[in-house]
C-alpha cells in the first residue's frame, strides 16, 4: 500500500466579482508516494503544489477525485493522524520559547503530561534545537523557524511529513540545516512529500520527482534514473581555421562558440567518432571531451515547453523516466 495515493484530484476556485466563474487550480491530478521515499513535488508559484497538499490535509476539499493516506480517506480523523504538516509561512507566537510552542501543541494530542515533556525532548533534538529551547521565538533565524515548525509537525510521530516550500527564503547555512533534517527523516523511514520550486534542493533530497504545470501533472520519474541520461558531449578545440568552420558547425548539436583562443562545441554521442576524425585529419588539437550531464533544471525546462502545446502536453504526461 502506498503512502499517498492520489486519483483524479481536481480543485476549483469561484473568481469573478460575482463569484460565477470556476477556475481550475489543480487539474485531474493523479500520484502515487511510496513508504519511507523523499517525493518532489515541483512547480512555478501558482503550479497548483499548496493547493495539493491543503487538499491532502483536509484544510479544503476536492471539486471532484479522491486521496488516500496509509490507505484511509484524506479529512478523516485515521488519516490525519498519519500526517504532520508544515505551512509554506508558519505563524508562531514568536513571544513564546520553543519549550513553550512545543507543550502548547502537544496539549492537541492525547498525552499525559510527562508523555509531552517526552515528545518535546524528542523533536527538539532532532530539529538540532535543544540549546535553544529556551530562547523566544522573534529572536530565531528563518532557518530555525522553519525547523521549529517540523519539530512541532513531528509531536504526534506522523509516518508523513508534509512540507510546503520548506527551504523558501532560506539563506545557504538555513538551507543546508532544513536539507539535513530531511535527510534524517527519511533516515527514520518517515515519508516526506515537499513542494518546491528550487530544482537544487529536489536533486540534492528526493528519490522521485513530479512536475506540476499550470495545475496539470507533465512528469514524474526517479531523480537517480534521470541523472544517468546522456546528452551528449563538450569539445573543447584549439582555434579552428576559418576554412574549417562550417564544416565543424555541422558536426555541433548548437552554436560553436569562440573563447580565449579556443572552439567550444556540443556533440551528440553517436558525433564523436566523426570529431575525432575530423581533428585528426586537419591537425586541430582537442583539448577536451566531457560529457554533459542532463540536470534536473533541464528536464524540468523540457517539461514546461513540451506542455505549451496541448498535443505535446498528453505525451510529456506519460513519459516516465
Amino acid at each position: 500500500m502506498s503512502a499517498i495515493e492520489i486519483s483524479g484530484l481536481s480543485k476549483d476556485y469561484a473568481v469573478g466579482f460575482w463569484r460565477k466563474h470556476p477556475w481550475r487550480a489543480l487539474d485531474r491530478l493523479s500520484l502515487s508516494v511510496e513508504r519511507g521515499e523523499v517525493f518532489g513535488f515541483l512547480g512555478h508559484n501558482g503550479a497548483g503544489k499548496t493547493t495539493t497538499l491543503k487538499l491532502l490535509t483536509g484544510l479544503i476539499f476536492p471539486t471532484e477525485g479522491t486521496a488516500t493516506i496509509q490507505g484511509f480517506p484524506i479529512g478523516c480523523s485515521e488519516a490525519l493522524r498519519n500526517i504532520g504538516y508544515l505551512p509554506e509561512n508558519p505563524y508562531f507566537y514568536d513571544y513564546l520559547t520553543a519549550d513553550e510552542l512545543l507543550g502548547y501543541f502537544a496539549r492537541f494530542f492525547p498525552m499525559s503530561p510527562e508523555q509531552r515533556r517526552e515528545r518535546c525532548e524528542i523533536v527538539l533534538e532532532q530539529a538540532g534545537l535543544t540549546e535553544f529551547r529556551n530562547v523566544a521565538l522573534r529572536k530565531y533565524s528563518k532557518g530555525m523557524l522553519q525547523r521549529i515548525g517540523v519539530a512541532q509537525a513531528l509531536l504526534h510521530k506522523p509516518e508523513i511529513m508534509l512540507l510546503d516550500e520548506p527551504m523558501s527564503g532560506l539563506d545557504p547555512v538555513g538551507r543546508r540545516d532544513v536539507q539535513n533534517l530531511i535527510l534524517q527523516l527519511k533516515s527514520e523511514g518517515k515519508t516526506v512529500f515537499f513542494s518546491t520550486h528550487i530544482l537544487s534542493d529536489a536533486e540534492a533530497l528526493c528519490d522521485r520527482v513530479a512536475i506540476l504545470h499550470r495545475g496539470k501533472l507533465v512528469g514524474v520519474g526517479q531523480i537517480n534514473e534521470l541523472l544517468k541520461r546522456n546528452s551528449g558531449f563538450e569539445a573543447v578545440i584549439e582555434s579552428c581555421p576559418a576554412a574549417l568552420l562550417p564544416r565543424l558547425q555541422a558536426l555541433a548539436a548548437a552554436p560553436v562558440v569562440a573563447s580565449g583562443g579556443h572552439h567550444r562545441l556540443e556533440v551528440a554521442e553517436d558525433r564523436v567518432q566523426e570529431l575525432l576524425w575530423f581533428c585528426a585529419s586537419n591537425s586541430v588539437r582537442l583539448l577536451s571531451l566531457n560529457p554533459l550531464r542532463f540536470s534536473l533544471e533541464d528536464y524540468f525546462l523540457e517539461l514546461l515547453r513540451a506542455s505549451e502545446s496541448p498535443s505535446d502536453a498528453v505525451a510529456a504526461k506519460s513519459k516516465a523516466l
